[in-house]
């Protein structure tokens, strides 16, 4: 699995400082996809000495990892948030464009479900599809109306 960039991010999970890294060849083709370089098979190899050596930057002033793709490798996914998880005291999340929970959901304390589907919008818009959950125990809760504003 490998990733293009990452930034240090305000929006992407509610409440926390979030170092978002997006992981490239995408499979889901999503339709107005706002970053369809990430389809590429490009980028250098994450694993979690590479991940070690960003958390050692960074990891003091952020309060998550958030793993932005992923679904062409989903495993490898999975255990680089338990490591996280094990190493360092930071919450995980999860972008998918996949519908469906992984299989081991609770390495993970966010996870958005969902391919972008023009004619629904992204999170902020109410008419979503796509669904922000937060791991409450063994139970999921939907987040989403975080990110719509109230007039």
């Amino acid at each position: 699995m490998k990733y293009y960039n990452y930034d240090i991010v305000f929006q992407e999970i509610p409440d926390e400082v979030t170092l978002a890294i997006n992981i490239t060849h995408c499979p889901n083709l999503c339709e107005g996809c706002h970053s369809p370089h990430l389809r590429e098979d490009i980028g250098e190899e994450l694993d979690t000495a590479v991940l070690d050596r960003l958390l050692a930057r960074y990891a003091d002033d952020i309060t998550c990892v958030c793993f932005m793709g992923g679904d062409r490798d989903v495993p490898a996914v999975e255990r680089l948030a338990e490591h996280v998880r094990t190493q360092y005291p930071l919450k995980t999340g999860w972008y998918s464009g996949r519908n469906d929970m992984p299989p081991h959901p609770n390495v993970f304390d966010f996870i958005k479900l969902g391919p972008y589907i023009p004619g629904k919008g992204s999170l902020k818009q109410r008419t979503t599809n796509q669904r922000l959950y937060k791991r409450n125990g063994h139970a999921w809760e939907d987040i989403t109306g975080r990110f719509w504003k109230t007039l």
